[in-house]
């Protein structure tokens, strides 16, 4: 029963300071979060912390995230920062930046296969954003201004599926 209860309270203080929101996976695993055919408009951010048209452009992210969020539209982060940096650079960055938002760790080597699946005219570079609703959707492959992304988000959401 002690090795147990060592265990258990081991495992908790590892955890402890860990964004709650922050989810690893491969592309097998995040590939349903590109395709969910619902009335919710979805807008998924390719980033990382050492990119910096990434960190630039986040603000407006995160801006109308929160400006959106009774509206049924839900933002992504999945974040290309490297696995051994998780502690060292994205969890700070994630609390420091107070993203309430899901944010998902893309750790998969095998960028050739998954980049093209995101969408076919993806170079690989970040900032990258595919923004969709139902089976309409509009990829872009450049940092984007708040006007930029409330257009795409409103008339994807004015669009008949």
């Amino acid at each position: 029963m002690k090795t147990i209860l060592l265990i258990l309270l081991l495992f908790y203080v590892s955890q402890w300071g860990k964004s709650q929101i922050l989810k690893e996976m491969n592309y097998k695993q995040l590939e349903p979060y590109l395709h969910n055919y619902n009335d919710t408009t979805y807008v998924i951010n390719f980033w990382a912390t050492w990119c910096k048209p990434c960190i630039e452009e986040l603000p407006v992210f995160l801006k109308l995230a929160n400006n959106l969020k009774t509206k049924k539209i839900k933002f992504i982060f999945v974040s290309l920062d490297f696995p051994k940096q998780i502690e060292t650079s994205l969890i700070p960055f994630i609390q420091k930046q107070k993203i309430k938002e899901q944010v998902i760790l893309l750790n998969d080597t095998n960028s050739n296969y998954w980049i093209e699946k995101v969408d076919s005219s993806w170079s690989g570079a970040i900032p990258a954003t595919l923004i969709y609703k139902g089976k309409k959707k509009v990829f872009r492959e450049a940092t984007l201004t708040e006007t930029e992304l409330l257009t795409i988000i409103n008339t994807l959401k004015n669009e008949k599926n």
